[in-house]
């Protein structure tokens, strides 16, 4: 998991986002499973960010992805699951949940970037 560069800098900004089928049905199987994963590596490119790990459950997706500080998880959100669900639509009527969770990770724990900052005074 690198670092990744744009014109105003250095980034390093990783997401742990989970969510679901409507209801939680258990759809996310076979091709559709097949077909999902494919789209959501498309769509993370798309947005310049890249998929670190990925798991499609039968009832929810784990997905693992480093993004540009550009995007917001909210934003980031919204696009790959509006991107998903109207491709995969003609399949499942309505296919995700409103809600979803997310996370981020990094290679450094808070207690280290807070020690790190504490250790500036002074400097």
């Amino acid at each position: 998991m690198s670092k990744q560069t744009h014109a105003g800098g250095v980034y390093h900004i990783n997401y742990h986002f989970v969510w679901c089928p409507k209801y939680r049905r258990s759809v996310l199987t076979g091709e559709i499973s097949k077909r999902l994963q494919a789209l959501i590596e498309e769509k993370a490119v798309e947005l310049q960010g890249m998929v670190l790990a990925l798991e499609i459950q039968p009832d929810h997706v784990h997905l693992f992805v480093q993004m540009p500080p550009k995007w917001s998880p909210a934003q980031i959100a919204f696009r790959l699951k509006g991107y998903t669900s109207h491709v995969l639509r003609w399949r499942l009527p309505s296919l995700w949940s409103r809600s979803y969770y997310v996370g981020t990770a990094g290679n450094v724990s808070a207690a280290t970037i807070r020690r790190y900052i504490e250790a500036q005074k002074g400097r």
